[in-house]
């Protein structure tokens, strides 16, 4: 088998040294066995696929180091990483069921690796709290999990330009007034909601930027929107 991070050619430059990294990180996490390096080059191609412009490698490497950010938070850290490779491995643009099929897959390739029933369970279980980020309050891992999922919305003000200007390209197929009304739904969910971030970390570093970014952009889509004409 040849591995995903010996293939020349298949990522830009700043993608390339991402591939090698997230190379290392599941060799680490997953071990070597046949099985481990067949997922993982699966997940990788998941990843890779040509029509993600925001859920990408680069994203998945980003929620990677964020989860290593808030390790000490966690109470079963490699349930978390394990849920951060699976939790956009089936991304189509359909919400809810993107989820549940990555989930599916979890499920799929953490049995053939000879995972632990209690361990696929329970990384099953954190796929599927990234449908909203609002895992219930004794619910440790799945704090992290959303958190570093979302902090790229604590980016600074042109990161985080260039994240809406990547999702809206995923989108390119919705027309922009439905878009835009789609956005702004799930911009208002999720500034209605008390805490963006669930860790103190994230409610402490992460959460006042990030309000800051979903309001300006949330002011940028209404500015966008073209002005109704009167009824003749």
């Amino acid at each position: 088998m040849v591995s995903f991070e010996d293939r020349p050619g298949r990522f830009g430059p700043l993608e390339e040294e991402d591939a090698i990294l997230l190379a290392a990180s599941w060799k680490h996490l997953a071990g070597e066995s046949y099985e481990a390096r067949a997922a993982g080059e699966e997940l990788l191609g998941r990843w890779s696929e040509e029509h993600r412009r925001y859920h990408t490698i680069s994203h998945l490497w980003a929620t990677l180091r964020a989860v290593e950010v808030l390790r000490e938070e966690a109470r079963d850290l490699d349930a978390v990483r394990y849920a951060v490779w699976f939790h956009d491995a089936v991304h189509d643009g359909r919400p809810g069921r993107d989820e549940d099929e990555s989930a599916a897959l979890a499920e799929r390739l953490l049995s053939l690796m000879g995972k632990d029933a209690g361990l696929i369970a329970e990384v099953v279980r954190l796929v599927g709290v990234t449908k909203d980020h609002r895992p219930e309050r004794w619910d440790a891992d799945g704090a992290v999990l959303s958190d570093a999922d979302l902090s790229v919305l604590a980016g600074p003000a042109d990161e985080y330009l260039a994240y809406t200007t990547a999702v809206r390209a995923e989108y390119w197929h919705i027309p922009d007034k439905h878009f835009r009304a789609g956005r702004l739904q799930v911009l208002r969910s999720l500034l209605e909601a008390p805490h963006l971030f669930h860790t103190p970390f994230g409610r402490a570093h992460w959460e006042p930027r990030a309000r800051s970014n979903m309001l300006a952009e949330a002011d940028r889509l209404l500015q966008e929107a073209p002005e109704e004409l009167p009824p003749p």
